[in-house]
């Protein structure tokens, strides 16, 4: 023993820091306690120590079963421990890995003896071997003791690296096998009566199915019952159902000894609803009538591991045909993926960055991905079968399902993943996947895993790159196979055959897998340079384009954007390198028809998907700029016009891409959730880009027929959804059209000058062209469509002087100036302002009036057939409802409060609610209900290429429209649902404020 000097730290002290202790002192107050005098000296010790994960943890476990020893036995103990190099190592390993073990060895020191024979069987035992290790068990406490025992063993192997992961976890297994057969036991046992009633298997589901068992790990086992030869049916499921309720108790239940683990039944038909032992008949009755998808992917992993093992090889038999049927089902994909989602939605947002199994990047993700390609292409490849996710990835590599590089790379990243699982698990024996925080757990952790160097940092580094591979694994493993089964690349490479990569497209949700296939070779098959940079950015795509209602045209819209910019040069290299730009445009191509459409009359707007400031909308001064410039430059009115149609469509694309994406989200940011800023961004951009377009065709006609100047002053008024800034894709431009004829201009010649320009405008936005039509629609003039197109300011007057009726009065509430004469417009403004907001507010007379049009509007308008319920403009609760509501306010009150002088919906309700004219929560229900059918009628348009006011009555437009409100797959019905009620809700506020219920 070395003597300390005062000050001076011992040379004990300096060899304990040099091996790795993170507390030399308190590691050197153990190693001097008198029972450690025997060894204390010896430099084996100390460098066996400082191989270890946890020197510390070792050190200390190893005093506590020195000091646990019989004094006879001590000596034995510390030589074996001292001379025999292998019994050091797996002792001393698990020592430093678990102090769970550690504890056990402690109160059962004489266990550690487990460690010291190692025959060549003792290298690989299997459920024979683990059974007679659990021979002498009796009861649930001997069984926990002989349990942890061979445990023990397990993990010396596994610490020491004489098994790798994949054979841990299937030593697991068996050893889970064994547990089982003998809590069976000991339930038969203690209930002969019962035993002699039934047969009862025992399948294993599962990671224990798998044979791919962790640590500490739920056991999900099914259970089958039948009668014995003369007992009756009832009876004997009562009886197989007591003994199944005793084996899982057995197990479960905490003792002196602790629990082994949760045994898990509810993957059984109903779960935990339904009854715990079924017969084979009525489990095959289940799940041929009411099996979910999910319940067949789980029996992938189905095995009979205990009990009757005739009757359970049957249950396996039977059911195993309904597994790989089960990519047939409708839905099939989406399912899984659904279910996928739901497990990473429902991980709490503080853990879902150190979650190993379920988070994004995690084994789950693996293991998903590998179960749906066996499940889709195991129908016709028996080699496919097999429980174990390793063995799987490894058979559809060898079948070209995979890339065998991919493969590989899953297969490292997996079994780096499911290593730190074990190790994490085995500190404690504890159920958990949360990679640990502290600094201690992390070092230790990295150190079991060979990361001597740095290893918190290590360890770090190497999760995120083996999470990062697996994050990517959609991409690998689903969609580059298709590749390589239309681009006959690499000869002698195994690829997928014509039938299978159809097999996989129609299961990702492609409705014409044939069409997929000849896209996938026009694009990417060759060896040319485009070719290859496409079948790098393919996968990608067709995992996004899968992840949308319309799979098919996303693909089809790729070729034809490809087809037209191919040998523009900028265009894959924008995609390729530009990481938003793909991703945004493969989330707009499958998104419906009207984005496609309006990127393929001018493809090279794609350009601005790539732009960070290319989704955000173009303001009024900016675009009327652009426009009066290319106006300028043309050499015809035809030309003019049609240039700044031009204009209008790239920005007519540029909203509908920032509106699909920011409902949609990217994999880098999520959707806006509020969808209020998403309809007043359509609504603002939209009006905008009307306003400056008939800025533009204005100037085009009065330059091509009159010069510089026009005989009359001339204004565009702006009326309905287009004067509130609220339009639509779909809408018409609602506009009231006014002039002043110049001094000394006749007023006759002024108006012919003024009825030109109308007639010649509403041509030139209407000329079938490649650009969308602006349709101007002066219906909301006075007299209606009997009346003059155009009037003067003077004879506005003097109509609304005289004949105004109410409802010109109320849809003069949306007029604003949009286009031409600035004072012109601002004169007429001033004009209808006291009809609009008539002093004192209304009266009676006309309160009635009112509610008497919307009522007749409500019988009479609404088309036939339309389900009053789903109609967005006439609907219950739907845009006219909240719209006559929030008019009829203002009407009341917008001479004595300033702020519902507006001619939008919103911000007059937002008023109406300030002034204390409506309570906050029918303020909130008129605008939820206002936002939403908005939003639905943008769907619809977006989606179908053409307006509607209703849901569409194909499925796959209608789960697109759900899509993009935010809906996932299989959820269209809880779409319609929540559009009712939320339309019901502020149709009640409606009866109340609007027709004074």
């Amino acid at each position: 023993m070395s003597v300390s000097v005062p000050g001076r730290r011992s040379s004990t002290f300096t060899r304990l820091l040099r091996h790795g202790f993170t507390d030399p002192a308190a590691a050197e107050r153990l190693i001097n306690l008198p029972e450690m005098a025997s060894v204390r000296s010896d430099s084996v010790l100390l460098d066996a120590l400082g191989a270890v994960a946890d020197p510390d943890l070792a050190l200390r476990s190893f005093v506590r079963l020195v000091e646990a020893q019989e004094p006879a036995s001590r000596h034995v103990l510390l030589d074996t421990v001292i001379t025999a190099k292998p019994l050091r190592d797996r002792l001393l390993g698990v020592l430093g890995a678990s102090e769970a073990l550690g504890d056990h060895l402690a109160r059962h020191p004489i266990d550690w003896q487990a460690l010291v024979t190692y025959e060549a069987v003792d290298l690989h035992p299997g459920v024979e071997e683990f059974e007679r290790g659990l021979a002498d068990a009796t009861d649930p406490v001997s069984l926990r003791i002989a349990y942890r025992r061979c445990l023990l063993a397990i993990a010396a192997r596994d610490v020491c690296g004489t098994i790798d992961v994949a054979q841990t976890a299937a030593e697991l297994a068996d050893l889970a096998t064994a547990t089982l057969r003998a809590a069976l036991a000991i339930a038969r046992t203690a209930a002969p009566d019962d035993a002699a009633l039934c047969r009862l298997a025992v399948i294993a589901m599962g990671k224990c199915g798998g044979h791919e068992l962790n640590y500490v790990s739920d056991v999900d086992v099914i259970f089958v019952g039948e009668p014995t030869d003369t007992a009756d049916e009832g009876k004997a499921i009562q009886a197989a159902t007591r003994l199944a309720s005793h084996l899982m108790r057995i197990c479960s239940e905490t003792t002196v000894e602790g629990t082994i683990w949760p045994v898990d039944a509810n993957l059984r038909p109903e779960g935990r609803n339904g009854p715990l032992v079924r017969t084979l008949s009525s489990h095959l009755a289940y799940y041929q009538r009411w099996a979910k998808t999910w319940e067949f992917q789980a029996l992938l992993k189905a095995r009979a591991v205990a009990g009757d093992p005739a009757l359970g090889e049957e249950y396996i038999e039977a059911v195993s045909p309904l597994v790989w049927q089960a990519a047939e089902r409708e839905n099939f994909v989406t399912d899984v993926q659904k279910m996928r989602r739901r497990v990473v939605d429902n991980i709490p947002v503080a853990e879902v960055e150190r979650e190993l199994k379920l988070g994004p990047g995690g084994l789950r993700d693996v293991e998903f991905a590998v179960q749906l390609l066996q499940l889709v292409h195991g129908r016709s490849d028996a080699t496919l079968h097999s429980g174990s996710t390793l063995e799987a990835l490894q058979a559809l590599a060898a079948g070209g399902y995979v890339g065998r590089v991919d493969a590989a790379q899953l297969d490292d990243a997996y079994r780096f993943l499911r290593a730190m699982e074990h190790r994490i698990q085995l500190y404690r024996l504890r159920r958990t996947h949360l990679v640990p925080e502290q600094e201690a757990d992390l070092r230790r952790l990295g150190r079991s895993l060979g990361l001597r160097t740095d290893p918190v940092a290590e360890l770090n580094r190497e999760w995120r790159r083996h999470a990062s591979v697996v994050r990517r694994l959609h991409e690998k493993i689903f969609y580059r196979p298709l590749l390589d089964a239309v681009a006959q690349l690499t000869p002698g490479e195994t690829r997928l055959s014509p039938k299978a990569a159809g097999q996989r497209l129609e299961a990702l949700g492609y409705a014409d897998p044939a069409a997929a296939l000849r896209h996938l070779e026009a694009l990417s098959s060759g060896v040319t340079r485009k070719a290859a940079i496409q079948r790098t950015l393919l996968p990608v795509l067709l995992g996004w384009f899968a992840d949308s209602a319309d799979p098919d045209a996303g693909l089809l819209g790729f070729r034809k954007v490809s087809d037209a910019l191919g040998k523009t040069p900028w265009y894959l290299r924008l995609l390729r390198d530009e990481g938003a730009a793909a991703e945004n445009l493969a989330r707009v191509l499958s998104a419906g028809r009207l984005a496609p459409d309006l990127l393929l009359r001018a493809p090279e707007a794609v350009a601005i998907l790539g732009d960070p400031e290319g989704l955000k909308p173009r303001g009024r001064d900016h675009l009327e700029q652009e426009i009066l410039a290319a106006v300028g430059r043309a050499e015809t009115a035809e030309g003019a016009v049609a240039a700044a149609r031009g204009v209008r469509r790239r920005e007519l694309f540029r909203t509908t891409a920032a509106d699909l994406i920011g409902s949609y989200g990217t994999e880098e940011s999520p959707a806006e959730p509020d969808t209020g800023a998403l309809v007043n961004q359509v609504g603002n951009a939209v009006t905008d880009l009307n306003a400056a377009t008939l800025s533009g065709a204005l100037r085009a006609v009065v330059r091509a027929q009159w010069g510089d100047t026009l005989p009359t002053r001339f204004a565009v008024i702006g009326m309905g959804r287009f004067g509130g800034r609220e339009l639509s894709y779909g809408s018409d431009a609602d506009v009231l059209l006014v002039h002043e004829p110049r001094e000394g201009v006749d007023e006759q010649e002024a108006a012919r000058a003024a009825n030109t320009v109308v007639a010649e405008m509403r041509r030139l936005l209407q000329l079938p062209t490649a650009d969308p039509p602006l349709l101007i629609d002066a219906d909301l003039r006075p007299e209606g469509k009997s009346g003059p197109m155009v009037r003067t300011l003077a004879s506005y007057e003097a109509y609304y002087r005289r004949w105004s009726l109410v409802w010109e009065a109320q849809a003069l509430l949306r007029a604003e100036s949009m286009a031409g004469d600035a004072d012109l417009g601002r004169r007429f403004i001033e004009l209808i302002d006291p009809l609009r907001y008539p002093a004192e507010g209304l009266g009676e007379d006309a309160i009635r009036e009112i509610r008497r049009l919307k009522a007749r509007m409500e019988t009479e308008r609404l088309p036939r057939g339309a389900d009053p319920t789903l109609h967005t403009k006439l609907g219950r609760g739907g845009l006219s409802d909240v719209e006559w509501t929030v008019q009829l306010i203002q009407m009341r009150h917008g001479w004595a409060e300033p702020g519902l002088r507006t001619t939008r919906t919103r911000e007059a309700l937002a008023a109406a609610h300030a002034a204390g004219l409506l309570t906050t929560e029918d303020a909130q229900i008129l605008d939820e209900a206002w936002i939403l059918a908005t939003r639905v009628r943008n769907g619809v348009m977006l989606v179908r290429g053409r307006p509607g006011d209703t849901f569409p009555s194909d499925g796959r437009e209608l789960a697109a429209v759900g899509r993009y409100l935010g809906y996932g797959p299989g959820h269209v019905g809880d779409m319609l649902d929540d559009y009712r009620r939320i339309t019901r809700r502020a149709r009640a506020v409606v009866e109340v404020l609007f027709y004074g219920a």
